[in-house]
């Protein structure tokens, strides 16, 4: 756009050329997280796209080779762990370095890519799952408690949290809880996250729930709520919203469409999830078209620099001040006076 008469301002989304997508697959193969990452950035128009997963029972999961295929891959590793994000984003004898590190993982992987950033770039830091059940009365304790514990078969640090104005629902989802723990498959693992990281909190009024959320800031929020719409209209600080009794974050997590790269450890104060735009790198351009708009850009430049100290940049804007401001008598150093008008 062509903010000043003769002065051309604007900026271009580039792709990122490179990224390398991890994909979990040691203990639950993530064949999900495949769409989440590959085809995310074959939509941004990313040249070069590299996945990786570790093997699965000693071998390539063929699930998630054909979904990092289906995705668009143009490299397919079987590596997993640092050593796959190191290959990645270091390179080696076989694996050109990537320029961006996308995708979940356990601890040390989120820990490899915080040390690797600078060096390449990444989406997000993400720590251990987490998941908020925002509930009122018109909730159930069955829906609240196996979508607390549905997240929190993760892993035993994945926190899991109802927010509710209710008690009765409060004191009949802590049954509800163990009645499940009791059936549930994966208990080994949700019961230790529920022990260590579960909670229940009682809130007075639907303005103190949102309060709370927000200071929370979890990565995946269910709204179990008589308005959900209320929520989605003033919570600022989430990863993903649920609205509704008929979703879930598993929903998210596996089909429905968004992302479940998202932020955790209250990092969604200040960013969203994976989207295409992670993979577009927003870069300015500028140009001036005539004469006067160079000399008149000049003269404002030339006395900033001065008052800066920055002789260098102001010389900078002298120089086109006395080539194209018809002012060839302009000193080196000295500030460009202000015109007539």
């Amino acid at each position: 756009m062509e903010t000043l008469p003769g002065v051309v301002l604007g900026h271009r989304h580039i792709p990122v050329a490179a990224v390398g997508c991890y994909v979990p697959g040691g203990k639950y193969p993530m064949i999900a997280s495949a769409h989440m990452s590959v085809l995310t950035a074959k939509v941004a128009g990313v040249g070069r796209i590299v996945a990786t997963a570790p093997p699965f029972q000693g071998e390539p999961h063929p699930a998630i080779v054909a979904a990092m295929h289906f995705a668009g891959a143009d490299e397919i590793l079987a590596l997993g762990g640092v050593q796959a994000v190191a290959a990645m984003a270091i390179g080696t004898a076989s694996v050109a370095p990537v320029d961006m590190l996308v995708g979940p993982g356990n601890m040390f992987v989120a820990e490899a890519k915080r040390q690797l950033f600078g060096r390449v770039g990444i989406d997000l830091f993400a720590g251990p799952t987490e998941t908020l059940v925002i509930a009122d009365d018109s909730a159930d304790a069955e829906m609240c408690a196996i979508d607390l514990l549905g997240q929190a078969e993760h892993g035993p640090t994945s926190p899991a949290i109802l927010l509710t104005d209710s008690a009765a629902l409060a004191r009949a989802t802590l049954l509800e809880v163990e009645r499940q723990l009791a059936i549930l498959p994966t208990a080994p693992i949700a019961r230790v996250s529920w022990a260590e990281h579960g909670e229940v909190i009682v809130c007075d009024t639907r303005e103190e729930l949102l309060a709370k959320a927000d200071e929370l800031a979890f990565e995946h929020v269910q709204v179990l709520t008589r308005d959900p719409d209320w929520f989605l209209a003033h919570m600022t600080n989430y990863g993903a919203l649920f609205l509704g009794p008929r979703t879930n974050v598993s929903f998210g997590d596996k089909v429905i469409g968004t992302n479940h790269t998202l932020p955790t450890k209250r990092n969604a104060r200040y960013t969203g999830g994976l989207w295409v735009g992670k993979f577009l790198k927003t870069c300015t351009f500028q140009r001036v078209t005539s004469d006067a708009a160079s000399a008149s850009i000049g003269e404002y430049c030339s006395r900033l620099c001065h008052m800066e100290n920055f002789a260098g940049h102001g010389e900078q804007a002298n120089l086109r001040v006395r080539r194209y401001g018809g002012r060839p008598e302009l000193p080196w150093y000295e500030p460009a006076a202000p015109t007539s008008d």
